[in-house]
């Protein structure tokens, strides 16, 4: 399965052309390459005249890239049955891939092209997360080129995964790396599908430090969508402990506001007396104050009413006011309000817009992730250092997508909380999102049998079934007796197969499994062999190892 020198071509000048079409390259530049490409004597030689064209020019952003190569093993996804498992035919049947994420991308774009609604993604910048010739910065982060040349092809998969008619990708990045991936994204997606950059807590409080508490990172978005509509935030009804007679139409009411400020501008219409219930009131509780404001001594901002008397005198009869500790405040409604300049109530709608404030709340820190995972595994912190809430995943996809039967991707799994985000929704509102997490199986001295096995698959496993993999139940959420998310779970390692391989059996056409990529069975050899090669062709590419990639920094 080869590829002719010409099909190499071919390839390589449509990429440029999309390169041109995406504002990347220049069309002089593209022209003159495309003509060196097509006196290229071998596949090679015309790969490195393209790999020319991959100075960016959109916003000058340069980094030494990982080069992609095309190799002689197909890529290709293989059941791992002892993992899989259903609970109801009826629900979704969700997928965790195990292996290169890179390798997995390429597979899923054989069913997925275009239909992921929503990609959640937390890259690694540790320095063990590209193998052990990775070169560090920062006391253990990935040097910036590693790590931008890791995410770059990755990103370009993804964005052809992403649904062009509203797909979000959401990415979580720390401080120091977020103006470089932002750059990144800009490059792939484009600067216009930009949607927010947003600050999200970490932890609340910090160690004593004679610098600054980091307790921060950053959550960025963007689309392919020019139609992306926000949907709104419910509120958080904690503050609204108190009701009266108008609860049901009303709501509750919360008591946060005083009806007298002093940062208002003074003037001398909203500094007068309110009596209620016999008692009298003056703003700042002090009638001597008042009479020295009166007198012309005061502030250019001062004590003052927030409202006019005749508003106040409104305000009594709908009983909008309450007296505590000498002061008067406004009762805060959850379903109405007074309507601006006028004495009148107006209705609201209980939501509001989500801000690049919303995730600084606590729910959304990683203290509450490590709560979380330590309900699933009774050592949870130690199996896998500040995992995400799954609040904050289903909220991101609350957020951007209404589709409950929406396809939602994770390509940096890890523990598996963008998993249990989508069953969350699926249970709250008997949705039919599918999830599609990819993880690497990488061992570590906490997870001796590799990331994907002593965590993820468990984690899985656990809050869909109530159960482990070996039919125990003795961690913290199964003592709860919690009912289990349920639906099913396919669970595919990536294999490979020469596509020279001729050996009865073991042949591209014989050991892979179309029935995992969406496809009935094929009634015939033939059918099998064109769907093979058109499809697997593109999974033979391989991004360079980290020797390969040092040699070429090296040679440079």
């Amino acid at each position: 399965m080869e590829k002719s020198l010409q099909t190499v071509k071919l390839d390589l000048i449509t990429e440029i052309d999309k390169r041109v079409e995406d504002k990347i390259l220049e069309k002089s530049n593209a022209d003159l390459l495309k003509k060196l490409i097509q006196k290229a004597e071998t596949p090679s030689e015309a790969i490195s005249i393209a790999e020319l064209g991959t100075t960016y020019k959109r916003t000058g952003f340069h980094f030494d890239k990982r080069l992609e190569k095309f190799g002689h093993n197909i890529k290709y996804f293989q059941k791992n049955r002892s993992l899989s498992f259903d609970t109801d035919k009826n629900k979704p049947v969700h997928k965790l891939i195990i292996g290169d994420n890179y390798d997995a991308l390429l597979n899923l774009l054989i069913e997925y092209k275009g239909k992921i609604d929503v990609i959640y993604i937390d890259p690694p910048y540790g320095k063990d997360s590209m193998g052990e010739f990775a070169q560090t910065n920062y006391e253990n982060s990935l040097t910036r080129d590693n790590l931008l040349s890791m995410l770059y092809p990755r990103l370009v998969l993804a964005r052809q995964l992403l649904s062009k008619d509203n797909g979000v990708i959401f990415c979580s990045i720390d401080d120091r790396n977020q103006a470089y991936l932002k750059c990144l994204f800009d490059e792939v997606f484009g600067e216009i599908g930009f949607l927010f950059c947003a600050a999200r807590i970490t932890k609340k409080g910090g160690k004593s430090t004679q610098t600054i508490a980091k307790n921060s990172d950053y959550i960025m978005a963007y689309t392919l969508s020019n139609d992306i509509i926000f949907n709104q935030e419910e509120k958080s009804i904690e503050k609204y402990k108190f009701e009266d007679e108008f609860v049901s139409t009303r709501g509750k009411y919360a008591l946060t506001q005083t009806l007298d400020y002093n940062s208002l501008q003074y003037t001398k219409s909203m500094d007068y007396e309110i009596e209620i219930d016999g008692r009298k009131f003056y703003p700042g509780g002090d009638k001597e104050a008042q009479e020295q404001r009166w007198a012309g001594n005061h502030g250019k901002t001062d004590w003052v009413w927030r409202w006019s008397k005749s508003a106040v005198e409104w305000g009594i009869k709908e009983k909008m006011f309450v007296i505590k500790n000498d002061r008067i405040y406004t009762k805060s409604y959850l379903n109405c309000r007074k309507k601006t300049g006028k004495n009148e109530i107006e209705w609201i709608d209980p939501t509001k817009a989500y801000t690049t404030l919303s995730f600084l709340e606590n729910p959304y820190s990683n203290d509450n992730g490590k709560k979380e995972l330590d309900t699933i595994f009774d050592n949870g912190n130690q199996l896998f250092k500040n995992p995400k809430p799954s609040i904050l995943i289903s909220t991101l996809i609350k957020m951007v997508c209404n589709n409950t039967n929406a396809k939602i991707l994770d390509f940096f799994a890890g523990s598996g909380t963008t998993g249990q985000a989508v069953l969350e929704l699926n249970k709250a509102d008997s949705g039919n999102r599918q999830f599609i997490l990819c993880t690497n199986n990488e061992i570590t001295e906490t997870n001796p049998n590799g990331i994907a096995l002593d965590v993820t698959s468990k984690r899985l496993k656990r809050v869909m079934t109530g159960r482990c993999y070996d039919n125990s139940c003795d961690f913290e959420l199964a003592r709860k007796k919690f009912t289990p998310y349920g639906e099913n779970l396919n669970v595919y390692n990536i294999s490979s197969v020469a596509n020279f391989e001729k050996t009865t059996g073991k042949t591209p056409f014989d050991v892979i499994d179309e029935s995992l990529y969406g496809k009935q069975k094929f009634s015939t050899i033939q059918e099998k062999i064109e769907w093979v090669c058109d499809n697997f062709e593109k999974t033979q590419k391989l991004v360079e190892n980290d020797l390969e990639y040092i040699k070429h920094l090296e040679e440079k």
